[in-house]
C-alpha cells in the first residue's frame, strides 16, 4: 500500500500543526491502493471521496479480512487514546507490515468540536488527514441527517395542528386530492398505511366512513411524542422549549427540546443499515409517539419514511480519507455512545472487509469503554451485520489504572495529582481489576483480548510490567506497549504483531451475551450482570413502558444500555471494579427504526452545553494560507 514516511520530533507537536505539516495524498492514490477506480467513488475535493455502495456488489463474492474492534477500560475524563490507538494501529499495519489494512471510524459532532472535547481524529503522529475536513463538515452526512430529522419533527406537528382544524372527510380529501380528470388514488406510502391498518381496499373512493376516520386521523397523543429537533451545536438553552407560539397555530403550544444531530435516531439508523433499501423500511418504521389509543405512530404513516430516504441517499456512502502515514480510513455516521451504540456504520466495515481481503485487516473503534462500547458492537452492530470479530483491543493507561485502584480525582482542564506522574505499582495493581472484569466480558463473546498499553512519559517499567502481567493472568491473548501518539506506526508495530497472530488463532464462534426472543427485562438484567450488579430495580414509568413496548410487538429487539461511562456502575465516582449494587433503571425507550430498547441508567443529556472556555476561542483561520488554526 502507499505509505508516507512521518518525520517525528520530540516534544510532539499540537495536533493540528503535525496534520498542517503534512501533505495529503490526493485520494485518488488512496482509492487506487485498494483497487477502486474512479466509477467506484464520487470525489468531494481533492482528499475525500464517497465510496459507493455498488463496490460491496461487485466484490461480495470475495473473502472478508480479519475484522478487529478496539475498546477500552472505563475511561478518566481525560480519554484513554482509543481513536488514536485505532488510527495508529493500521498506520503500522499498513506502512510497516505490509498488510492492507483499512480503518473505519465514526464522523465526529461539531457540537464538542467547538465546545470541550475537541475533535476525534486520533491525536499526536496517529490521526486522520486532512484534520480540519475530519471535524467540521466532511461531506455533509451529519447535515442531511439534521435535516431529515427536522422534516419529521415539522411533519409531526403540522399534522396534529390539521388534524385539530378539520373534519375527518375534509382531512381525508386534502390527503387524496383529485387529479385534473377527477380522480383520486392513494400514492405508494398511504399503501403502507393502509396494510397496517389491515385495510385491502385500493381505490380511496371504496372506504368506509370508519376506514376514512382510521386511514387520515393518526391522532397523536402530543405527551407521548418522543421525537425533538437536532442541530449540530452545542446549545444548552434549546434542551427545553415551547413552539406553536404564533397567532396562527391557533394556540397549539407544546414543550418540546433540541437534541444534537448525532443523538437522532436517523444517525443510528445510518449506522445499522445494512442496504438502501434495509434504510427506507428503517427511516419509515421509526417511531414518533404514540395515538391517543396507544398504538405507534411511525414515520410513514406520517407519509415522510421515502422522502426521509431521499435526503439520506448520498449519507449512505461512507467518506474515504487517509492517516498521517497514507493508509486508507473509511468514515461513517457517528451515534451516540450512550443512547445509541456508539460505532461506526456496518456499510463502512463491509465494504472494507471485501476491499482488504483474505489476510487483510479491518480496525474499528467502539465508544466509551468495553462495557459500553463493545458489548454493544457485539450484541447489537454485529447481530444486524452478520459480522464476527477475531480480535477485540482493549486500551488501557497507567493514569487510568492508578484512578481504579484509588487515586485522586482527574478532571479535565485541572493539573493531574503528583500521584499520577510519579510511580506507584501498588495503585496500578489495585486499579487492574477494571480492567480483568472487561478483559473477562470481552473473551466471553469468543475473540481473543490484545491489551494495548498507552504509554505516557512518566510511566515507569514496573508499572507497564504490572498491567501486562495483570492482562495475561485475567486471560488476555497479548498485552503490549504503544508509543503510537510520539512515533506513529512504528510505535504500534508490537501491537500490529500481536493482533495478527490473536487474529490467525482466532477459533471461536461469536457468542451473544443474551438472545433475542427472551423478554425485555431479562435482556437489560443479563447486561447488568456482567457490569457486576446483583439486581436490578425499574422505576414505575420504566415498568409502564416495557409493558408498552412489548404489547406493541417490540419485545424481540436488542438492548442498547444508556449509562455513565465512567464506572461499571451507575455511579460514575464508583471506581475499580463495583459489585453487588443493585442497577437503577429510570426510564425506557426505543429507536424501533434503527432497532433497539434503550433503557436509561440515570439522566442522560442529548444536548450537550458549553463550557466557560470551549475549544472555539482557539480555532481561526489563517487568511493568508487557508489553513484553520487551533483544531484540537
Amino acid at each position: 500500500m502507499t505509505s508516507r514516511k512521518l518525520q517525528v520530533v520530540s516534544p510532539v507537536p499540537a495536533d493540528i500543526d503535525i496534520a498542517n505539516s503534512v501533505v495529503p495524498l490526493h485520494i485518488s492514490e488512496i482509492a487506487k491502493d485498494l483497487n477502486l477506480n474512479p466509477d467506484h467513488y464520487d470525489l468531494y475535493g481533492k482528499y475525500k471521496a464517497k465510496v459507493l455502495l455498488s463496490v460491496f456488489d461487485e466484490l461480495k463474492e470475495r473473502q472478508d479480512g480479519y475484522y478487529v474492534v478496539v475498546g477500552g477500560i472505563t475511561p478518566t475524563p481525560l480519554g484513554e487514546g482509543k481513536s488514536t490507538t485505532t488510527v495508529g494501529l493500521c498506520q503500522a499495519l499498513g506502512a510497516f507490515l505490509d498488510k492492507k489494512v483499512v480503518t473505519t471510524l465514526r464522523q465526529p459532532s461539531q457540537g464538542p468540536t467547538f465546545g470541550i472535547k475537541g475533535g476525534a481524529a486520533g491525536g499526536g503522529y496517529s490521526q486522520v488527514i486532512p484534520m480540519d475536513e475530519f471535524n467540521l463538515h466532511l461531506t455533509g452526512d451529519i447535515h442531511a441527517i439534521t435535516a431529515a430529522n427536522n422534516l419529521l419533527a415539522a411533519a409531526i406537528d403540522t399534522r396534529i395542528f390539521h388534524e385539530n382544524t378539520q373534519k375527518d372527510t375534509a382531512l381525508f380529501n386534502r390527503l387524496c386530492p383529485p387529479d385534473k380528470e377527477g380522480k383520486r388514488a392513494f400514492n405508494d406510502i398511504m399503501f403502507r398505511r393502509l396494510k397496517k391498518l389491515n385495510i385491502t381496499k385500493t381505490k380511496p373512493e371504496d372506504l368506509t366512513p370508519e376506514e376514512v376516520t382510521k386511514f387520515a386521523r393518526l391522532d397523536i397523543d402530543p405527551d407521548s411524542i418522543t421525537w425533538r429537533r437536532v442541530m449540530d451545536v452545542n446549545d444548552r438553552f434549546l434542551r427545553k422549549i415551547t413552539v406553536g407560539q404564533g397567532p396562527d397555530e391557533k394556540g397549539m403550544v407544546r414543550e418540546t427540546g433540541f437534541d444534537i444531530s448525532v443523538a437522532s435516531e436517523i444517525m443510528a439508523v445510518l449506522a445499522l443499515t445494512t442496504s438502501l433499501s434495509d434504510m427506507r423500511e428503517r427511516l419509515g418504521k421509526m417511531v414518533i409517539g404514540n395515538s391517543k389509543s396507544g398504538d405507534p405512530i411511525t414515520a410513514d404513516d406520517l407519509g415522510l419514511g421515502g422522502a426521509l430516504t431521499v435526503l439520506m441517499k448520498d449519507a449512505i456512502n461512507p467518506t474515504l480519507m487517509q492517516t498521517l502515514e497514507g493508509t486508507p480510513v473509511l468514515v461513517h455516521a457517528g451515534p451516540f455512545a450512550n443512547i445509541a451504540h456508539g460505532n461506526s456504520s456496518i456499510v463502512a466495515d463491509k465494504i472494507a472487509l471485501k476491499l482488504v481481503g483474505p489476510g487483510g485487516y479491518v480496525v474499528t473503534e467502539a465508544g466509551f469503554g468495553s462495557d459500553i462500547g463493545t458489548e454493544k458492537f457485539m450484541n447489537i452492530k454485529c447481530r444486524y451485520s452478520g459480522l464476527k470479530p477475531q480480535c477485540a483491543i482493549i486500551v488501557a493507561t497507567i493514569r487510568a489504572l492508578k484512578m481504579h485502584g484509588g487515586g485522586p480525582l482527574v478532571t479535565a482542564g485541572k493539573p493531574l495529582d503528583r500521584a499520577y506522574t510519579t510511580e506507584n505499582v501498588g495503585l496500578v495493581e489495585a486499579g487492574c481489576v477494571n480492567l480483568a472484569r472487561h478483559i473477562e466480558n470481552t473473551k466471553a463473546y469468543g475473540v481473543n483480548v490484545v491489551v494495548a498499553v498507552n504509554k505516557f512519559a512518566t510511566d515507569t517499567d514496573a508499572e507497564i510490567a504490572a498491567v501486562k502481567n495483570a492482562a495475561l493472568a485475567a486471560g488476555a491473548f497479548d498485552a503490549v506497549l504503544c508509543t503510537h501518539h510520539a512515533h506513529g506506526g512504528k510505535g504500534a508495530v508490537d501491537l500490529g504483531i500481536a493482533v495478527q497472530k490473536a487474529c490467525e488463532n482466532a477459533t471461536q464462534p461469536l457468542k451473544f451475551l443474551y438472545p433475542l426472543d427472551i423478554s425485555i427485562k431479562e435482556k437489560i438484567e443479563a447486561i447488568a450482570r456482567s457490569y457486576g450488579a446483583s439486581g436490578v430495580e425499574y422505576s414505575d414509568q420504566a415498568e409502564k413502558q416495557i409493558e408498552m413496548y412489548t404489547k406493541q410487538g417490540f419485545s424481540g429487539l436488542p438492548i442498547c444500555m444508556a449509562k455513565t461511562q465512567y464506572s461499571f456502575s451507575d455511579n460514575a465516582s464508583a471506581k475499580g471494579a463495583p459489585s453487588g449494587f443493585v442497577l437503577p433503571i429510570r426510564d425506557v425507550r426505543g429507536s424501533i427504526g434503527a432497532g433497539f430498547i434503550y433503557p436509561l441508567v440515570g439522566t442522560m443529556s442529548t444536548m450537550p452545553g458549553l463550557p466557560t472556555r470551549p475549544c472555539f476561542y482557539d480555532i481561526d483561520l489563517d487568511t493568508e494560507t487557508g489553513r484553520v488554526k487551533g483544531l484540537s
